[in-house]
């Protein structure tokens, strides 16, 4: 009885209350009062919630996004390297006599615009002492090869340029970062500027020389080392955005892993680097023969040349030494690598990258083997040369995941 008395007092109050407010804000000056109030409240809401959301711009989800982006871009530079590496084993390189930027991107379509370029190629030194007996159907081949590696290496360069112009209007870059993608897009204008530049030592008249027309393996290293320097600084960055550091100590023991991992991945792009000058004087088919060349672990002809610096950049047979001494070194800093880390507690990232790592450098160096025995077929050698780009890729992760966490 007491508790239905209290419910139904509680109740009446309540309702007289509504009635009560409803009334009082019939007063239009009340209700003008009661609007402006509203307003303001939404309006202070509204800006201290847009408050914080504006201050998180770069957060994690945009450096994941832009960390995406810069693998992707990174896949694309190794295509074209895959690619410009079919191209030289090809020698389709100096098929195409002249560079232009958005001209050359339609190749030729009439039965005349074909004769046309081919009739350029024939004025070339390439025609006159190895081709000259090509037909036309031939030299579409090798043009399409040429031409394909241009617009791989064009389409590199929107990859890079348009998203940047992007994100960077979006608010996606920190001041670091702006200067980071500055530095990409204008190696990649300097790549595409070198490969012209490459492509002329190849075309230039050489009365001097009996050897078979062929690029500067000078320029060639050049362009090969720049695009492997793109590749990891893109791959670099991305990794560093999405993977966040890992929290480990920092011990004596870990410091010595992390500059034993560097060194090691120096070692691994100076080997790639090795291979430029490899392909780039036929160094391959010389002494096809592993573990001895020819009959003896060192040459004859190893330092032929005078003076004796010019063998180590021009004669052939101490280029496929030194690229043997560089690949058999790396294989042994990577296998120290794997063990050194096998004793320390690692995360298991790490663990596996440090892995995948000593797998890989076995198989590169199999490979190498078997292109070098079987006197460098045109698939086994593009899948070597892909091979030491995946090598340089484990290596770099490893860095990766060994770095310090930011202060």
């Amino acid at each position: 009885m007491l508790l239905s008395s209290l419910r139904t007092t509680v109740f009446c109050g309540c309702r007289s209350s509504a009635k009560g407010f409803q009334h009082s804000s019939r007063s239009p000056q009340l209700r003008q009062w009661l609007v402006k109030r509203g307003q303001s409240t939404v309006t202070v809401e509204a800006g201290a919630s847009s408050t914080p959301a504006a201050a998180t711009v770069p957060n994690a989800a945009t450096n994941r996004i832009v960390g995406r982006w810069l693998l992707g871009c990174s896949g694309l530079v190794v295509g074209a390297v895959v690619l410009g590496g079919v191209t030289r084993l090809t020698e389709s390189g100096l098929s195409m006599v002249d560079w232009h930027l958005v001209r050359e991107m339609k190749p030729p379509q009439t039965q005349a615009e074909w004769e046309a370029e081919f009739s350029k190629y024939q004025q070339f030194p390439e025609f006159k002492i190895m081709n000259h007996d090509m037909t036309l159907p031939e030299f579409k081949f090798i043009f399409y090869m040429e031409w394909g590696h241009r617009m791989w290496g064009r389409l590199v360069g929107l990859a890079y340029i348009l998203p940047t112009i992007y994100f960077w209007r979006k608010g996606y870059f920190t001041r670091s970062m702006k200067g980071k993608v500055l530095g990409l897009c204008g190696f990649v204008f300097f790549q595409g500027l070198l490969g012209w530049y490459m492509v002329k030592s190849g075309l230039e008249e050489k009365p001097e020389s009996y050897d078979i027309p062929r690029v500067s393996q000078y320029r060639l290293s050049a362009h090969l080392g720049s695009a492997l320097l793109l590749y990891c600084a893109s791959l670099w960055t991305g990794l560093t955005l999405m993977l966040p550091a890992h929290k480990m100590a920092e011990t004596k023991r870990l410091m010595q892993l992390r500059r034993f991992a560097k060194g090691t991945g120096g070692l691994v792009f100076l080997t790639a680097l090795s291979g430029a000058f490899v392909a780039g004087l036929d160094a391959g088919l010389v002494y096809n023969s592993f573990p001895k060349m020819g009959e003896r672990w060192v040459p004859d002809d190893l330092l032929a040349f005078s003076p004796t610096l010019k063998n180590f950049f021009e004669n052939p047979t101490t280029v496929q030494f030194d690229h043997r001494i560089l690949a058999i070194s790396s294989l042994t800093a990577i296998t120290g690598l794997y063990m050194f880390s096998r004793r320390m507690v690692l995360p298991r990232r790490a663990k596996i990258a440090i892995s995948l790592l000593a797998a890989m450098a076995y198989g590169q160096v199999a490979l190498g083997i078997s292109t070098l025995l079987l006197y460098v077929p045109t698939p086994l050698a593009a899948t070597h040369q892909s091979g030491s780009v995946a090598l340089l890729s484990l290596a770099i992760w490893v860095l990766a995941e060994l770095r310090k966490m930011p202060k």
